[in-house]
């Protein structure tokens, strides 16, 4: 990715950020929970998705429209123009669905045939649900908004406040089972095909149980959603060797059992109200900041180096300050200023080393500069 794209997504994921602690100098006004998720999961993440499968150096007019819309579209559900962002959110699904058929098919054929790598399947999949999970919300606003055809206090816009980051997720997954050797192999085969079945069919059935209200069958898929993760992870750390980007894949997927874990604790303390009133809100916030800035940034960042690896950074300590962000900084944030301005600060620096850090290097330069894993 040119660097000029890599500056811009920096820029708009450090505003993301700092939206999100907006509420401790202004309170009581707009929700800046929402802009703060939008931005990053759909503009950033939705962005990088179309940006990713058309795999061009420069961004397509289509691509450039979505990023413009989707800010657009944030800033309007933030404001709480609800008419003007579900148009704007019918016309970013229109820009997204004619990239998915340019580079699929309408009918998404490959998941049912064989033929088809699990890679191009989980990348088609996220596209997919991208496109779905814009023409849902704009149902849903207008539906609140206008046509008040049902009532239903888990299904509103803030519902899809995590939600877009789901194609995130599955774009990140087919990066990594594109790194994945010797798929072809029967046991190989089978297996990534249920991961890729568990997972796609997980998400949508959690999802449904989570608009009916239903607990318990929440905490049995999300302990299947957990296997499948710790399946995805060995055969990840078992079958790819010798790639830098292995260490921040890794660590992303240690980020995503941590946001399973969470969210399993979540849900049963929900069941339990007295646990429910003390650790939800804490619990619920662990969770979805794992889930934005451990999980899916390294997937971006993956996905915006992915033709300049090796670069040069010592791997492992970026990613011990990674965890140190996630894990400490960024939740102290929500009840400390000083904190949130630590945070958004150090969350710039970790963008800007992993955005920036070294050049693609030639051969000769490869040989005099050997990169620190």
């Amino acid at each position: 990715m040119r660097k000029r794209y890599r500056l811009l997504f920096m820029i708009i994921m450090v505003m993301a950020l700092g939206f999100g602690y907006l509420h401790l100098l202004v309170p009581g006004t707009h929700n800046f929970e929402r802009l703060h998720i939008f931005l990053f999961n759909l503009t950033s993440g939705g962005t990088s998705i179309l940006y990713y499968i058309e795999n061009k150096k420069d961004m397509s007019v289509r691509v450039r429209f979505f990023l413009v819309f989707s800010v657009v579209f944030a800033v309007l559900a933030w404001m709480e123009l609800f008419i003007p962002a579900a148009l704007c959110g019918l016309g970013l699904a229109v820009i997204a669905e004619s990239v998915r058929c340019k580079a699929f098919t309408f009918f998404p054929k490959d998941f049912f045939v064989s033929g088809y790598t699990t890679a191009s399947r989980f990348a088609h999949a996220s596209l997919l649900c991208l496109v779905l999970g814009l023409l849902t919300s704009v149902m849903v606003i207008l539906n609140d908004a206008w046509l008040h055809l049902f009532t239903l206090e888990t299904l509103s816009i803030d519902t899809f406040f995590l939600g877009f980051s789901f194609p995130v997720s599955l774009i990140t997954m087919s990066v990594m089972f594109s790194l994945i050797p010797d798929l072809k192999k029967p046991l190989m085969k089978v297996a990534s095909l249920f991961a890729f079945w568990a997972v796609n069919l997980g998400v949508i059935t959690f999802f449904l149980f989570i608009v009916a209200g239903k607990l318990w069958p929440q905490v049995a898929v999300t302990v299947v959603l957990f296997f499948t993760v710790v399946l995805i992870f060995v055969l990840f750390v078992t079958y790819v060797k010798g790639l830098q980007q292995k260490s921040f894949l890794v660590s992303g997927m240690l980020f995503l059992l941590y946001t399973a874990i969470t969210g399993i604790a979540y849900i049963l303390l929900e069941i339990m109200s007295d646990g429910y009133l003390r650790w939800g809100d804490l619990l619920l916030r662990l969770h979805a900041v794992a889930a934005l800035y451990g999980w899916n940034l390294s997937g971006l960042a993956v996905i915006y180096r992915r033709y300049d690896f090796p670069i040069r950074l010592n791997s492992k300590q970026l990613i011990a300050g990674h965890w140190l962000l996630v894990g400490v900084a960024v939740p102290l944030g929500d009840a400390i200023p000083l904190m949130a301005a630590v945070a958004t600060a150090g969350y710039g620096l970790f963008l800007y080393l992993m955005f920036f850090s070294g050049k693609l290097l030639d051969e000769g330069e490869r040989e005099r500069e050997p990169v620190i894993a």
